[in-house]
């Protein structure tokens, strides 16, 4: 491990599960998968935007299966009505603070009518999807400080390879059970029909009440809050390259929820816990002129490992998110520590 890396789970010996992770235990192992983010951090403004990219090429033109599946529908995303009706995702994903979803969404329009300029003319119009967090506590919500610039910035700055997690991008100013949260991400990979596929997951977290987290090995973390009524969110995006039909993909999204239940969430009555599932595995073609189109798709009976996947993946990628934040006070001084300190305090203790 480099110096300075932050450390993740597999770092401090916590294993989420028995299915391998990928080269990099992100997102982008997915080939194709591409993150960025934008980060603003002056005085009392600590939030930010990131962007998850299925290809690199025109995603209006040539679209990646999707579903969407809500846990606790306390949130503000936009998007998902026509991800449901059509399975289809068109724009990249944004993912920002609860007040500035609809600058995002302006952003991922203009973006896309910039690259088809028939949107809204000659062709149909699009469907931007954008996910939030409230990032209230520690940041000055209020200010409206994201720009249509941010938006840009953040698809702007996407890149494979590793992920950049804690307190970046959207992640900035977010809290999980207790302590610092924010951008984290996992992957799992396994062999299908003789080749190598991959599912990653991509989480902004927000959530989980103080003193309710439960690690791997059984250990309850005090954060040093109080417990409160759960009021947070959870944003979860997960990609694969096997190729899924959108039932098949909003049946793996809806298994990010046990994911979330291991870590001792009971996703409360004032919690947004969304997942969006991708598959870079099925496109479709936004120009297609043939009446009959042959789709290739996962056998079911081999289902089961998806869904194993994707608990073990999201239950990881949480954790990546607070293990990779670092201690943080924010607008008002709030602050919130950092569960990596936790852990390194125990080791030294014993």
């Amino acid at each position: 491990m480099t110096a300075g890396k932050a450390r993740t789970a597999g770092d401090f010996g916590l294993t989420c599960g028995m299915w391998p992770a990928g080269a990099l235990n992100a997102i982008t192992d997915v080939p194709g998968v591409r993150v960025g983010h934008c980060t603003l951090r002056d005085g009392d403004i600590n939030t930010g935007v990131t962007a998850i990219l299925p290809h690199g090429g025109n995603l209006f033109r040539t679209k990646v299966a999707a579903a969407a599946h809500v846990i606790n529908g306390f949130g503000k995303t936009m998007g998902l009505m026509q991800i449901q009706e059509l399975g289809a995702l068109e724009t990249p994903i944004l993912l920002t603070n609860t007040l500035s979803v609809g600058t995002c969404a302006t952003a991922l329009i203009r973006d896309a009518i910039r690259q088809n300029p028939d949107i809204g003319r000659s062709t149909g119009t699009v469907n931007p999807v954008v996910g939030e967090c409230n990032d209230g506590a520690l940041s000055d919500i209020q200010a409206l400080a994201i720009g249509e610039e941010h938006a840009f910035a953040a698809l702007a700055a996407a890149h494979d390879g590793p992920v950049e997690q804690g307190n970046v991008g959207a992640g900035t100013g977010m809290s999980c059970f207790g302590f610092k949260g924010g951008i984290g991400s996992a992957s799992r990979k396994l062999k299908l029909g003789g080749a190598q596929h991959h599912i990653g997951v991509l989480v902004l977290s927000n959530f989980g009440r103080a003193g309710d987290l439960i690690l791997p090995d059984g250990r309850r973390p005090d954060p040093r809050q109080p417990a409160q009524e759960e009021r947070g969110s959870i944003m979860l995006v997960l990609a694969t390259d096997v190729p899924l039909e959108h039932r098949q993909l909003e049946r793996v999204a809806r298994r990010a929820g046990a994911g979330i239940a291991r870590l001792g969430s009971s996703w409360g009555h004032g919690s947004g816990d969304i997942a969006i599932a991708i598959s870079t595995g099925t496109t479709i073609d936004h120009d297609e002129s043939r009446d009959l189109v042959p789709r290739l798709a996962l056998n079911e009976a081999r289902i089961d490992r998806l869904f194993q996947m994707t608990v073990e993946a999201t239950q990881e990628a949480v954790l990546n998110s607070m293990l990779c934040a670092k201690a943080f006070t924010g607008r008002a001084g709030t602050h919130r520590a950092s569960l990596a300190d936790w852990l390194n305090g125990q080791a030294e203790r014993r």
